[in-house]
């Protein structure tokens, strides 16, 4: 069964300046391997049967031979100047080998040169290789850095947003309070005015009410002054007309200033009951003007909490519309993959000889059609045929147009995955 490598499916964006010499590095490693296996294969003698080792062999031998010729020739012109000489005698010539015996001393010669030359490629070979394994171990090392620092930001930034959601929720509770409390307080505000109300119209009630008691006081002493003023006219009647005549517009007179002076205090209580409606109505007109201001602050501050707590919704909406995306592009990745993994699986021969513990992984890169880029190994299964066949059955799957149906975000998070192969999971 093919399965997805969950670190690799869906690749965080790129930085620009960070190249990247992980895969370079492998494959500088790879073949270096590959060199130091083909020379190690071409050291067997020349007897064995031939192959492709042999075929290396054999263009080393050739150009051994050549050099060893040229020196021959060399060392021959040496000889031949040296016997010209007069003074020097003439050493006693040493019986030559044969031609088969300089053959085969020859051919010993050019595989000890080439085993020597082999043994320092594989030294030099060896020593890039643990320099390009040092290389990968510090790039694997400051990417699992770089991993686990992105993960700890992340973490802290869901921290602060669980603060900030915790942070609004005790904000929203004490605006509710806030406005509960001043809903009470307009509600004695309004029980206190209608009582100040009830108590103005029962002082009106009582003033008119003495009003009404001088007025009647007034009229009984008026009768009472006009009943005495009857007795003592009767009384006086028995006097002379003259004197009556007189004592009558005495009394007229006092009568028309007993009038007068209960007029003028008519006049006086009237313009005193005029001014003290006048003061009690410019104190409603005070009290309703300060009502009226106070109705606009708690309006305008209404206003402002709902406001507050329309942006707050509105935040709270983009953080679930942005949760809800992300879980749409997780799931269309993931009905991508599994569209890949099938196709491939249905692709996929199996070698007869792999065996159900073998694991392989293969890297795909895929254009913007969905058509295959480049296939790598990621990790190798240790059996070349099993490799080869893992990646044939990704090329034989491919193209995978579904890729051109997703949105252009994840078009290119999609473009670069990982699948590993298993027959254990398969059959």
């Amino acid at each position: 069964m093919v399965k997805r490598s969950a670190q690799t499916a869906i690749k965080p964006p790129r930085d620009p300046q960070d190249v990247g010499y992980t895969w370079p590095t492998v494959l500088a490693v790879m073949v270096h391997l590959l060199v130091v296996f083909f020379s190690l294969v071409s050291l067997p003698s020349s007897t064995a049967e031939p192959d492709s080792s042999s075929i290396v062999q054999a263009t080393f031998v050739s150009t051994e031979t050549f050099t060893d010729q040229a020196q021959q020739t060399t060392e021959q012109q040496a000889a031949l100047n040296s016997s010209t000489d007069p003074d020097e005698a003439e050493p006693a010539p040493e019986p030559e080998p044969d031609a088969s015996e300089q053959e085969a001393l020859q051919q010993q010669a050019d595989e000890a040169a080439a085993r020597e030359e082999a043994q320092a490629q594989a030294e030099e070979q060896a020593r890039e290789l643990q320099e390009a394994q040092a290389q990968a171990e510090a790039e694997a090392q400051r990417r699992a850095e770089e991993a686990q620092r992105l993960a700890e930001q992340q973490e802290v930034e869901a921290q602060a947003r669980e603060d900030a959601q915790r942070e609004a929720e005790a904000e929203a509770q004490r605006q509710r309070e806030a406005e509960a409390e001043a809903q009470r307080q307009r509600e004695a505000e309004a029980e206190a005015q209608r009582q100040r109300e009830a108590e103005a119209e029962a002082q009106r009630q009582r003033e008119a009410e003495a009003e009404a008691q001088r007025q009647r006081e007034a009229e009984a002493e008026a009768q009472r002054q006009r009943e005495a003023e009857a007795e003592a006219q009767r009384q006086r009647e028995a006097e002379a007309e003259a004197q009556r005549q007189r004592e009558a517009e005495a009394e007229a007179q006092r009568q028309r200033e007993a009038e007068a002076e209960a007029q003028r205090q008519r006049e006086a209580e009237a313009e005193a009951q005029r001014q003290r409606e006048a003061e009690a109505e410019a104190q409603r007109q005070r009290e309703a003007e300060a009502e009226a201001q106070r109705q606009r602050e708690a309006e305008a501050e209404a206003q402002r909490q709902r406001e507050a707590e329309a942006a707050m919704q509105r935040q709270l909406e983009g953080e679930a519309q942005a949760a809800a995306n992300a879980q749409q592009a997780q799931q269309a990745a993931n009905s991508f993959i599994n569209i890949v993994r099938r196709a491939v699986e249905q692709a996929w021969l199996i070698p007869a000889g792999a065996s159900d513990a073998m694991s392989a992984t293969i890297q795909v890169r895929l254009g913007p059609s969905g058509e295959v880029l480049l296939t790598t190994i990621a990790s190798s299964s240790g059996d070349s045929a099993f490799d080869r066949s893992a990646m044939q059955a990704v090329e034989h799957a491919a193209p995978f147009s579904e890729l051109r149906d997703l949105p252009a975000e994840q078009q290119r998070n999609l473009r670069q995955f990982n699948l590993r192969f298993t027959p254990g999971d398969v059959r």
